[in-house]
């Protein structure tokens, strides 16, 4: 029956033709689907290339620092009586010995000029002038012209100007990383900066934060306010000649427990290299190992989802 069947396809010449070029079809369609595969395989990916760089890298912290006058002088009546002059307005700044206050007794604001007028040798004048201990800023005045004041009872408060101070709030734990004598710089509210110099360490912490106060003195004629916070920019770590490459350049996975870059060994592959980082500082990242040399040329863009031994494209 087989013979019988081929014998009819034989004698049917349309049909054998349709034969042939079905098989025609069939392998030019397998030669254009191998086509595409090796268009796949040499496909190229563009990417620009980038190396490293020796330079100093330097991570610093931020923190807040007060300014506060760390000592206070108070001026206190000398005697029972009635303030008969005062010479201080808050805000201003007073010399040593600089008379503020007088202060009249009661007995002779009863009494009056009587006794001078009963026995003028004896000056009596019940008047008392009180000065200011030491020199600096008035920032609190307690009584007016005309208050009637008591022995000991505080006029105003004078805080000394040779005491001012930006009082710095360290966290315990970066204790190691500030010392004495180091030089702090302090950013003012509006961008001002101002120098400063650690010069002690309060003797206690806030038992809440576990923050130490600072001392930093600056040196500066400028006016600054009380309570006014800057920020002081602490140095944390500092490595010199650290060898970096830019972020974009190191990959990691998902945990960033891995990382590793794309590095060039011929103009058109790239291989994956693992690296061991250290230091972040802006868009730098120290590379620990392997160590890289100076032409050693590293993928920086076009790197991500890059494949060991991928076909790449330098491009400018």
């Amino acid at each position: 029956m087989k013979t019988s069947y081929i014998k009819y396809i034989i004698k049917q010449p349309a049909l054998m033709l349709m034969i042939a070029l079905g098989l025609l079809s069939s392998c030019g369609s397998k030669k254009d689907d191998s086509g595409d595969d090796d268009k796949a395989v040499n496909a190229q990916v563009s990417v620009t290339v980038t190396g490293v760089s020796d330079s100093d890298m330097v991570d610093y912290t931020t923190l807040n620092a007060s300014s506060a006058f760390q000592q206070k002088n108070y001026v206190k009546s000398n005697t029972n009586g009635y303030i008969t002059k005062v010479n201080a307005q808050l805000g201003q700044f007073t010399d040593k010995g600089q008379i503020l206050f007088t202060v009249k007794t009661k007995e002779s604001m009863s009494i009056g000029n009587s006794v001078n007028v009963l026995d003028t040798t004896f000056k009596f004048s019940g008047v008392n002038k009180i000065k200011a201990p030491m020199h600096g800023y008035i920032t609190q005045l307690n009584h007016q012209l005309g208050d009637y004041v008591q022995d000991g009872e505080q006029l105003a408060v004078i805080s000394d100007r040779s005491s001012f101070a930006f009082i710095m709030q360290l966290p315990y734990e970066m204790r190691t990383t500030v010392k004495l004598n180091q030089d702090v710089q302090l950013t003012l509210p509006g961008g001002e900066k101002v120098d400063g110099k650690v010069t002690s360490f309060m003797p206690a912490v806030d038992t809440a934060s576990q923050t130490q106060g600072v001392v930093i003195k600056i040196n500066t004629d400028k006016q600054i306010p009380e309570n006014l916070v800057a920020k002081a920019r602490i140095v944390r770590t500092q490595i010199q000649n650290a060898t970096s490459l830019p972020k974009a350049a190191v990959l990691s996975n998902d945990t960033q427990t891995d990382f590793w870059v794309m590095k060039i060994i011929n103009p058109t592959t790239a291989v994956k290299v693992p690296v061991k980082t250290g230091l972040e500082v802006g868009d730098r990242i120290q590379i620990i190992s392997p160590k890289f040399s100076k032409d050693d040329r590293i993928v920086v863009t076009g790197n991500y989802g890059l494949t060991d031994t991928a076909k790449v494209k330098i491009v400018q």
